[in-house]
């Protein structure tokens, strides 16, 4: 038995008090019986699935994940939750009902292996395979353009109702033929056992920010969408309510639940939290469980509210198993039935693969994968680091290679696209992925997609003031500083065709003290700026020059350009560099380009 969250005890505490104190007597007199379940509802739930098709290694040397072993389990609990006798405080009648709490796929090499047209979308008929009755869509899910998300929900093949309560797609024509045939709705009641649970489907606001949405409007105010729509539901005899969401972070989905009336369960995505009790089996990823299972929040009105999440990228099947009284009021939840459950090959949870999905999905992405990976492109003479916190902080020699990558394809595509070439680049570092060091040596197609895998396209802002470009310069060092050292941001910019020095020991927005072009006209001396140009030719991805991870360029006029930043990089070593990353331009530690002043 799963021991208790603390946490849990308000739901007891708001089930006692429907209860009668016995009289003080020898004798007790009958009290009231307890409510009886009318209906258990089983829950199973994933989210930020991102592609992540094929089996993994564990760090004890075990096999988790894949998608094929992922639906045959989903398919074994949904069999599970309808057949043989009740759990113990489980209604006779039951129903099972299977959620994707969105980012259902993400660019990569993964992803990659669906690019050709006449291939399926790989992810698609994974996802279809494990019989998804609701999904909302998650911020990845818009990566590779409104298009291609049209084209994945196209091949999805399952009948998932798409629940976008807060998103709006009269601009995007092939989301809105989707909303047309009823593939995306903004409200849905799912009927199950007879039983009507409506679904509520909420997307992060920070959606525009986070992805390349494109015309995809989001309402923020999402208290009120889901405090309408649960009353609406109430109006139509609809009694049961499950709200989905991705918000990005599970805290974010709690401090929803505070604001919520009618809603009887939250089921979040985005945060790649894992939650669970102390006894429950997991996947050896070294992932440590952010709380209990499931978290315990209480709404507008005092009442429990179950908010559960699970782990991402196919490692774990969520199982959240809800007993409702003949009104439709949570009575409680099965302590003992609930937890998140292993995708393994091996232990108590261990289950064989999807033998179809193993062939249609596993086995060609597999293929697609290897071929990357013996592709070499070019060689390296020194070790090229892009480990997460370095790319996040400070200058490395891979940051330099990418965002001079960028630069160059940027320069390179300009003329086709009429606009000024630019003079300068930089990068986020949180678009560098590969959290490691490459070694020196062969450098393959696969390495490009594991270090560049979103599908950022590059941009160009021919026309950028000065004063804007030097803000994102300092919006690039506007990270927390402890101990005089500017900590990890995925908003750190790695610099291309400019030098900067910066102050760590002055606020964020006014640390630049010095800022030089390649071409040694200086911007900014001494802290204050030059006045030696108006504007700029900028590169960098379009999902800065959206204003994603917080960037100033949110209104300055760019034109996107015909490639992303994984094919910039992998021309770019084929091309400039003619197969040959050198040690005297890409010395390990950098170049100078980017330094802290005292």
């Amino acid at each position: 038995m799963h021991p208790a969250p603390a946490r849990r005890g308000a739901l007891a505490l708001v089930l006692a008090a429907t209860l009668a104190a016995a009289p003080a007597t020898a004798v007790a007199a009958p009290g009231p019986k307890a409510p009886k379940p009318d209906f258990t509802l089983t829950i199973l739930h994933a989210n930020d699935l991102e592609s992540s098709l094929l089996p993994v290694t564990g760090t004890d040397g075990s096999t988790y994940g894949g998608a094929d072993r992922f639906v045959a389990l989903v398919k074994r609990e949904q069999r599970a939750a309808v057949t043989g006798a009740p759990g113990p405080g489980q209604a006779g009648k039951r129903g099972v009902l299977t959620v994707s709490a969105g980012d259902n796929f993400l660019p990569g090499p993964q992803l990659a292996a669906s690019d050709d047209p006449s291939r399926p979308v790989y992810d698609a008929t994974a996802f279809s395979a494990a019989g998804f009755d609701v999904s909302i869509l998650g911020n990845h899910d818009f990566d590779q353009n409104p298009d291609f998300l049209a084209r994945w929900l196209g091949d999805v093949s399952s009948g998932t109702t798409f629940v976008a309560g807060n998103l709006g797609f009269d601009a995007e024509p092939r989301l809105l033929a989707e909303v047309r045939d009823g593939t995306i709705v903004q409200t849905h009641v799912e009927e199950i056992k007879g039983e009507r649970v409506g679904i509520i489907g909420l997307t992060t606001p920070e959606l525009p920010r986070l992805s390349s949405s494109r015309g995809v409007t989001v309402d923020p105010d999402l208290a009120r969408i889901a405090n309408a729509q649960a009353a609406s539901y109430a109006a139509a005899g609809v009694d049961k309510v499950v709200l989905v969401s991705h918000l990005q972070d599970i805290d974010n989905e709690v401090a929803l639940a505070g604001q919520l009336r009618g809603v009887d369960v939250v089921v979040g995505g985005g945060g790649h939290e894992l939650l669970a009790d102390p006894a429950d089996p997991r996947v050896a990823n070294g992932v440590t469980p952010y709380g209990p299972y499931p978290l315990t929040p209480t709404d507008a009105d005092g009442r429990v509210v179950p908010v559960v999440t699970t782990n991402a990228l196919y490692s774990y099947v969520g199982r959240l198993v809800v007993n409702f009284d003949d009104r439709g009021d949570v009575l409680s939840v099965d302590e003992v039935a609930s937890r998140p459950i292993p995708v393994v090959a091996q232990g108590t949870d261990a289950v064989a693969p999807d033998a179809q999905v193993t062939r249609q999905v596993v086995q060609p992405v597999q293929q697609y994968v290897a071929d990357l990976g013996r592709r070499v492109v070019a060689t390296s003479e020194v070790p090229l680091n892009g480990v997460r916190n370095d790319v996040r902080s400070r200058e490395t020699n891979l940051g330099n290679l990418a965002t001079d990558a960028v630069l160059a394809a940027a320069r390179r595509e300009a003329a086709a696209a009429g606009v000024t070439a630019p003079v300068v680049a930089l990068q986020n570092g949180g678009g560098i992925r590969n959290a490691s060091v490459l070694p020196a040596g062969n450098l393959t197609a696969l390495d490009t997609y594991t270090v560049l895998p979103f599908a950022n396209f590059v941009g160009v802002a021919p026309a950028m003031p000065v004063s804007t470009f030097v803000a994102g310069v300092e919006h690039g060092l506007s990270g927390q500083v402890s101990g005089g050292v500017l900590q990890p941001a995925g908003s750190f910019a790695q610099a291309a065709g400019y030098r900067v020095s910066y102050d760590p020991a002055q606020p964020a927005g006014s640390r630049v003290v010095d800022l030089v072009l390649d071409d040694g006209t200086a911007l900014v001396r001494g802290g204050e700026p030059t006045g030696a140009l108006e504007t700029l030719s900028v590169a960098t991805i379009d999902f800065l020059l959206r204003g994603g991870d917080g960037y100033p360029f949110d209104g300055v006029a760019f034109s996107v350009l015909p490639v992303t930043y994984q094919q910039a990089l992998a021309t770019y070593l084929t091309g400039e560099l003619g197969g040959r990353v050198t040690a005297a331009d890409y010395p390990v530690g950098g170049e100078g380009r980017i330094t802290a002043v005292s």
